[in-house]
């Protein structure tokens, strides 16, 4: 695809959004947590998974010390439930052992990328949540892409079939500015979730979906 023309389609993404929202003021750690919600689903969803993470556990401690099907059950609205919640017990449990506490606000001086490098290596970090922190806490030039974006985006011939997450990243940040990256990243959302419901077919068809939402390795 020509630049010309993928422009135009990042435009109509954030075109598809009539309002950006700032993100709740959440500490970088309980972004990570929130990032984890949030890749391969809306807004809404994440949204709501967080709060009920938060109705469910006192705190980030307790979240820790649980077991994962407990963790899960309180995202249970969310696709791959428990694979999120044992990533976000893993990375809560590797900042305790590495810091003895919950406080990550030390990372926003250590410029962006010395932090991507620290959030790259936590168990249970993807590119999608990384991309995510470092928008939304360090004010970085990142746009989160996830395994559903990635599909819509390939399907658009945006980027080539054979990208992964992180070409793709690195292609979309290139053509875009900074000021229209969370539009565009929205808006790539809503399309990745419309991809999807064209791709799969009702229930009376009883055929497989062509495209679901995928499941992390």
């Amino acid at each position: 695809m020509s630049s010309a023309l993928k422009q135009k389609v990042l435009a109509k993404a954030a075109g598809l959004v009539k309002k950006i929202e700032d993100p709740a003021p959440l500490d970088v750690l309980h972004r990570m947590v929130y990032a984890i919600c949030r890749e391969d689903t809306t807004r809404e969803e994440a949204d709501e998974a967080y709060r009920k993470l938060g109705e469910s556990f006192f705190d980030l401690n307790e979240v820790r010390v649980s077991a994962a099907r407990e963790v899960a059950r309180a995202l249970r609205q969310l696709p791959d439930n428990m694979d999120r919640a044992e990533r976000i017990i893993s990375i809560l449990q590797e900042v305790f052992e590495t810091t003895y506490s919950f406080d990550l606000e030390s990372l926003h001086k250590k410029g962006v990328k010395q932090a991507q490098k620290i959030l790259e290596r936590y168990r249970g970090s993807s590119p999608f949540m990384v991309a995510y922190v470092l928008r939304h806490s360090m004010d970085a030039h990142a746009i989160p892409v996830d395994a559903s974006i990635l599909r819509c985006l390939k399907h658009l011939e945006v980027v080539e079939e054979d990208a992964d997450i992180e070409t793709a990243q690195a292609s979309l940040e290139n053509a875009i500015p900074k000021a229209k990256g969370v539009a565009v990243a929205e808006g790539l959302t809503i399309m990745a979730r419309e991809h999807i419901r064209e791709q799969t077919p009702s229930k009376k068809s009883g055929s497989s979906p062509k495209l679901a939402v995928a499941k992390k390795k």
